[in-house]
């Protein structure tokens, strides 16, 4: 027979008082009425919060303390804090002058602040995790809400909680070294890069490379080779080699070239897996995609060359530091906390996203797609800074630019649902290709993709001439005749 369950209220656990002392907080409090100086400035070095005092009177005293230091007016002690207290109408909440003046009775070792602080940092961490773990447990109770959703909002909550204890600013002085540094670097080395090589020489001049906590955004209509030109990027960086399939020299003499591959993470809410490793395959080998798909070879003779390219392209693939998520309509939420276990077990360098419109976002769902698109956007920034990584995402673009006129010529603007993907991007590429548009001048170059860097925070704005083979889904470099100048030159 199953156990009977009992809602006997005296079989309930106790109520349990959240994790503080009493002793730490008077302790922090009277060495702020002694010594404001060292203090607040010891206490602004650890990232001191008001919550991190639990007692409400022990908070009220702080905050108004700090007012204090922080217009300079007068001098921080017992009578000045009263006094602002008693003008707040706030002295009877915190029980009176003489529950202040106590404060600073007794033995109060101003040296040892900061150990009475860490105890307030700590108990104050220790009632976050607390929480965190009390709203997952409810949420686990509600109705219509998915495990995957649970999940993430708890790998992201806990996780935001470890990010603010383990990460501590940098004084200016260290700030200062460590840009100057990357200054030096970059002029000490023939790449002048900023950021990881696209691959592609023209594109790399104008960009400078993918930089971190960036995000890119490559923006395209349907059918223009928006994916394959960034799987193109990715693979050049997860193979550490060029647009062309040459490994790149490395810039340690003794490494091999071609031996820097990098970890990187594809979210792809439209492709399959395999469909994108059949692209793969298809660009490493040179192998047409037709004659894979639609078995379009010309006779069976044909075959075993085919099957060795592939083959070796196979291998070259082998062993890649390539993650490939192919979950459909993924929620912004879940994204970061899939990027954030990738990049804490692979160490991923680059993440890229095929595409925004694809994805969802809860907090912003119900609120109109403009708003969730907001939220998204927002959302990959984020991700982006956090995490310290390039993120390339892909976008769709509204066919205004069709309508404009017959160059087709896209812009910023025509970015479709949100105009905060342009404010939160920090680099955004229109890709076209003329030769989809008869009224467009270069509509006879049926291989020609014009890449236009519309806009580059940190960088030139330029059109990049790229060339595509649509067989093998491979963007290239453009060779320039004598007629027909580098617009990334200009």
């Amino acid at each position: 027979m199953p156990p009977r369950f009992r809602n006997d209220r005296r079989d309930d656990p106790p109520v349990r008082i959240p994790p503080y002392s009493m002793e730490a907080e008077r302790a922090v409090l009277g060495a702020l009425l002694l010594a404001p100086e060292k203090t607040f400035e010891l206490l602004s070095g650890m990232r001191c919060v008001p919550e991190w005092f639990y007692v409400e009177a022990n908070r009220t005293v702080y905050e108004a303390a700090r007012t204090l230091y922080e217009q300079k007016a007068v001098g921080v002690d017992a009578v000045t804090v009263v006094s602002a207290l008693m003008e707040a109408g706030a002295l009877d909440k915190v029980g009176g002058a003489p529950a202040v003046e106590r404060l600073v009775e007794g033995e109060i070792v101003v040296a040892h602040a900061e150990y009475y602080a860490d105890i307030l940092r700590q108990k104050y961490v220790l009632r976050q995790i607390s929480d965190a773990a009390a709203a997952a447990i409810e949420k686990c109770y509600a109705p219509d809400r998915s495990t995957t959703a649970i999940l993430s909002e708890t790998q992201e909550a806990m996780f935001a909680i470890s990010e603010r204890e383990d990460v501590a600013q940098p004084t200016w002085d260290q700030s200062l070294t460590a840009t100057f540094s990357k200054i030096d670097h970059l002029l000490s080395h023939s790449t002048g890069l900023n950021g990881l090589s696209t691959g592609f020489k023209d594109l790399d001049q104008v960009i400078q490379g993918l930089r971190d906590s960036e995000m890119i955004v490559l923006a395209a209509r349907p059918s223009m080779g928006k994916t394959s030109l960034a799987m193109n990027i990715c693979t050049c960086i997860a193979l550490d080699m060029d647009c062309n399939g040459k490994p790149r020299p490395s810039p340690d003499r003794s490494a091999k070239p071609g031996s820097n591959r990098l970890p990187i993470a594809i979210f792809s809410c439209e492709m399959s897996t395999d469909s994108l490793i059949t692209r793969l395959l298809c660009t490493l080998s040179g192998v047409p995609f037709s004659k894979i798909v639609d078995r379009q070879y010309t006779s069976q003779a044909e075959i075993p060359a085919m099957q060795k390219k592939l083959t070796n392209a196979a291998s070259q693939l082998m062993g890649a530091p390539i993650y490939i998520d192919d979950t459909g309509g993924l929620d912004i939420a879940d994204v970061r906390a899939r990027a954030r276990r990738l990049k804490k077990r692979h160490g991923i360098r680059l993440i890229m996203i095929d595409y925004l419109q694809l994805l969802n976002s809860r907090e912003g769902a119900g609120e109109g797609r403009q708003l969730e698109t907001t939220k998204i956007s927002a959302g990959i920034k984020a991700m982006a800074k956090e995490l310290n990584v390039p993120v390339i995402v892909l976008s769709q673009l509204s066919r205004n630019a069709e309508q404009r006129d017959k160059e087709a010529k896209p812009r910023l603007s025509d970015l479709r649902d949100s105009g905060s993907i342009e404010q939160d991007a920090d680099v955004v590429m229109l890709l076209r290709r003329p030769c989809k548009y008869p009224g467009s001048k270069d509509h006879d170059q049926p291989n020609l993709a014009i890449v236009d860097v519309a806009k580059n925070r940190n960088g030139a704005t330029a059109e990049v001439n790229l060339n595509f083979d649509g067989n093998i889904t491979r963007f290239s470099d453009y060779a320039y005749g004598p007629d027909r100048e580098n617009p990334a030159k200009l």
